[in-house]
């Protein structure tokens, strides 16, 4: 496999030193940058694989978020959802990207991308977004709500409150902590075959700040970029069916299910990679642009 060459700069945010990298060609005013974001307990590893497939042919970037990685929070650093959408933007601030970008979020990186699209920040300079495995949360409880209140409907309630245990779980004191130091973190690296550190515990604020708390969700409003969603069956964590309603948020959506897990984005590069750029369906895989 080639080793796929890295740039790598640190941007300074309010709270935080944003560790950002920057993979393939160099940016172009006719071609968007792809701008990746990852969740957790990831970093923005978990997507080499698909930036080996589009390096050749594509100008990408990826970062790690304030709770991750090579990032560092300074003193008095906060996790809520708006904070982690200004690194967002102050990463885009940071990068050359004459042509726009393409957002890309996988899992909490989803769900930071459901709000930066709906900022006016993003009007002019996100070109488009892709969606997996992570809900718009304003979204996701409009949607919880309709499922527990009416019958019919009330088994994908039960059936995602069923998927999100893990949500409740992390709320606890130490338990979530001691957990993932006794062995917890050692069964993901083998899975996801690299070294994650302490990015299962840094990570935990996310759903401490923003689940289950008082602090209110950045503004919402219809998104008019085209936004593709794309949904593993086989989600342990995500329900198919939260896709429904989505027509209401967004102007031009698109849907695509894929027959993977929860990480499907590093299970399957090449196809992950042909549905950010169906050109590449044409290409072989052994050659510039596969």
């Amino acid at each position: 496999m080639d080793v796929l060459r890295e740039r790598h700069r640190t941007v300074p945010t309010k709270g935080a030193d944003i560790a950002v990298f920057e993979y393939g060609v160099d940016p172009r005013p006719d071609a968007p940058t792809l701008v990746f974001v990852h969740g957790y307990p990831d970093d923005h590893r978990v997507y080499h694989p698909v930036l080996r497939e589009l390096a050749p042919t594509h100008h990408l970037v990826a970062f790690d978020t304030r709770n991750a990685g090579r990032s560092r929070t300074l003193g008095g650093a906060g996790f809520t959802l708006g904070e982690l959408v200004d690194d967002i933007f102050a990463v885009l601030d940071a990068v050359d990207t004459p042509g726009g970008v393409r957002l890309v979020g996988h899992d909490w990186g989803s769900i930071q991308g459901w709000a930066a699209v709906q900022d006016e920040r993003a009007d002019g300079r996100i070109v488009d977004y892709t969606s997996i495995s992570g809900p718009d949360l304003r979204h996701f409880s409009r949607w919880l709500r309709r499922r527990l209140r009416e019958p019919r409907l009330m088994p994908q309630g039960i059936g995602q409150l069923l998927r999100s245990w893990y949500v409740a779980l992390f709320q606890l004191p130490v338990l979530p902590e001691l957990l993932w130091r006794s062995g917890l973190t050692r069964r993901y690296e083998l899975a996801a075959r690299r070294n994650v550190g302490t990015d299962p515990i840094r990570g935990l604020a996310l759903y401490r700040v923003n689940m289950f708390s008082e602090e209110i969700p950045p503004r919402s409003r219809r998104v008019s970029a085209p936004v593709h969603v794309i949904v593993p069956l086989k989600d342990p964590f995500i329900s198919p069916k939260l896709v429904d309603g989505l027509e209401d948020l967004v102007e031009d959506l698109t849907v695509t299910s894929v027959p993977g897990s929860h990480w499907w984005i590093a299970a399957r590069p090449r196809a992950f990679a042909e549905l950010l750029d169906p050109a590449l369906r044409h290409a072989p895989a052994d050659q510039p642009g596969g």
